[in-house]
């Protein structure tokens, strides 16, 4: 029904809108007598083989859906009820910030493909924890980041603002210094910085008494000696791990009218490439740390891939906008049927 009615007519108004709309309609459907029950029954894969245990946490399947889908933690509840066995909110800064001008979200349908230039576009890391005190049994992570405003030589105490904000209510953390719409971020990507940041991270963590894992989110359009550096400092600093990738900026085999657009892109010409970074990582590394890999995931083909690669866990994004809440799913079944 997703493909044939529901996904036309949705692809007929801007992309924004239509996000927020969904958002609306999952909220008003799921408060329905007896809807999230149908919706569990209808989507969600329930199995004990497909339990994964990852940086110390149990996840109830290895499918999650990606941070910027739920910036702002209002809809976690009703997205677990489509399968996902977990999900990532955010990206959070310290003080809510519009992002950058509309129009800023653009369908590639020729490419299956989104570019967005939100800009971390959220209400605020305290108006999230607000909505996260509510969480009984959704495993969350929280996806930090800085404010446009904040340089980056100040950039260190915008994450720290967010993990201290988020620690109590999230599950794990993802630093990300990836996103190619805040001026400037990814130069945080660079050696010195990175290592700076993450140590500081580790450093407060390593005070609590039951520290969080930390994971680091990079972009796919790092060089070889790049992604050498990102394991150096990941295994130096002994963080719990990384998630790749992030959107790109190549706007290489595109054939949208879209396709100039500035910002990152996502969905089905990143899913090589994402999948080259997990396999570089793993290989090069050695196993050193569990990778969750996220790009171009479209179908259960496309996530085995990941998974085959060195993945220990999947994210989606712009697949579950192309392919609805069966791809989530279909995902799990596949995994059923291989007995991975």
């Amino acid at each position: 029904m997703y493909q044939k009615l529901i996904k036309p007519l949705l692809f007929r108004f801007d992309p924004e809108r239509v996000h927020y709309f969904t958002f609306s309609l999952i909220k008003f459907l799921s408060a329905l007598p007896f809807a999230s029950v149908v919706i569990r029954a209808l989507y969600q894969v329930k199995d004990p083989r497909l339990e994964r245990k990852v940086f110390g946490l149990t996840f109830p399947n290895p499918v999650g859906l990606a941070a910027g889908f739920d910036k702002n933690a209002v809809l976690y509840k009703e997205l677990s009820n489509f399968g996902f066995g977990f999900i990532e909110i955010g990206t959070l800064t310290p003080k809510g910030q519009p992002g950058n001008p509309k129009k800023r979200l653009f369908r590639l349908q020729e490419d299956e493909a989104i570019i967005n230039r939100m800009g971390f576009n959220n209400e605020g890391v305290d108006d999230a924890v607000k909505r996260l005190k509510k969480n009984t049994h959704v495993l969350i992570g929280g996806n930090i980041g800085k404010n446009k405003v904040t340089p980056n030589e100040e950039a260190v105490n915008d994450y720290i603002y967010c993990f201290n904000a988020l620690f109590d209510y999230v599950d794990y953390f993802v630093v990300n210094v990836s996103s190619p719409n805040t001026p400037n971020l990814r130069a945080l990507q660079d050696k010195e910085p990175l290592t700076h940041l993450l140590s500081t991270l580790k450093d407060l963590n390593d005070k609590k008494e039951q520290p969080k894992p930390i994971l680091l989110k990079i972009a796919p359009d790092l060089s070889d000696d790049q992604l050498l550096d990102i394991i150096d400092i990941v295994t130096t600093v002994k963080i719990d791990g990384v998630i790749a990738t992030n959107t790109t900026l190549s706007r290489e085999g595109l054939q949208s009218k879209h396709k100039t657009e500035m910002g990152g892109l996502s969905g089905k010409p990143l899913t090589q490439r994402s999948t080259e970074v997990i396999r570089f990582l793993v290989e090069k590394s050695n196993h050193a740390f569990p990778i969750i890999g996220v790009g171009g995931i479209h179908t259960p083909e496309d996530a085995l891939e990941k998974l085959d690669a060195g993945a220990a866990l999947v994210q989606l994004y712009t697949g579950f906008v192309y392919e609805g809440p069966a791809a989530v799913r279909n995902i799990n079944r596949a995994l059923l049927k291989r007995n991975f």
